[in-house]
């Protein structure tokens, strides 16, 4: 039996190709990623260290909210708007861009323990905070609560500015998000805050209950909604945001677990008008 050696070279050199090219997409892929990535380390400058307590069991706690024009700014928003926003029912649709860090132990001047948080915004939205008590007063209030929401805390309103802290311990290096989803790029504050939208009842817990966490699962009871298709769901890293339109309720919770946001899933049950989203645990 002969062998035809030119269809033998001819096979060689399309295997030689097909391994070249995909050696170049594999490259074209890397140089894409490192070019585009998802999130970036940064490092924050010093803004303001604010001094409150934690409920019901008192314990000092820190936050120093620090400035970055990494993070982005929040839509333009004028004082006549914003003491309309506050005196609303619902203040929660504009949404103040941020960076929550890790809770870290500090020393404070008494070399008493304590907690601090650090807390990165736009630098141009901060320095308008520094002009105007009552930006500053809505800022620190934003802050306190995606604490809240993110580390299941409760924090005390009746904080303390100190005046000649910046920050207490050491600035370190943050990782913030580069790419978000566009649903919710493309939504304006007019859609997503109404006085009339309201915040669902809901409920987080994982699965299984005992163990390592492999799932975080949260149950949104949305009354009166039809259909998903008036739904707007964002599930983040470390947070939840939806919106049922038109005006009906409004949601943004921060939870304290990293999750893999793309492979969650939502099913909502017109029936029991449950909205159900099921987020695969990364870490807690």
């Amino acid at each position: 039996m002969t062998t035809d050696s030119s269809l033998l070279n001819s096979e060689l050199e399309l295997q030689q190709q097909e391994e070249m090219y995909q050696q170049l997409l594999l490259q074209t892929i890397g140089k894409m990623e490192a070019e585009n990535p998802d999130s970036k380390v940064i490092r924050p400058q010093p803004g303001i260290c604010v001094k409150t307590v934690s409920e019901p069991n008192k314990q000092k706690i820190f936050i120093n909210i620090c400035q970055s024009n990494s993070v982005p700014s929040p839509p333009e928003l004028s004082r006549d708007e914003l003491v309309e926003l506050l005196q609303s029912e619902d203040p929660s649709g504009y949404r103040v861009p941020m960076s929550l860090g890790e809770p870290h132990t500090e020393v404070d001047n008494s070399s008493q323990g304590c907690t601090a948080y650090d807390v990165v915004i736009n630098q141009d939205f901060f320095q308008r905070c520094q002009k105007d008590p009552l930006f500053q007063q809505f800022v620190i209030l934003v802050s306190l609560e995606g604490l809240e929401n993110k580390y299941n805390l409760e924090l005390s309103r009746d904080w303390k500015v100190l005046k000649n802290r910046k920050f207490l311990g050491s600035v370190s290096e943050q990782n913030i998000r580069t790419k978000s989803r566009p649903v919710i790029q493309e939504l304006q504050p007019q859609e997503c805050f109404t006085a009339t939208a309201r915040r669902p009842e809901f409920t987080l817990f994982v699965e299984p209950p005992v163990g390592d966490s492999e799932y975080l699962i949260a149950e949104i009871k949305l009354s009166g909604v039809p259909s998903s298709r008036s739904l707007v769901l964002d599930v983040g890293e470390d947070r939840l945001v939806l919106t049922a339109r038109p005006s009906l309720f409004h949601l943004d919770i921060f939870h304290p677990f990293l999750v893999d946001q793309e492979n969650s899933m939502a099913q909502y049950n017109k029936s029991t008008e449950i909205l159900t989203v099921t987020m695969p645990v990364v870490s807690s």
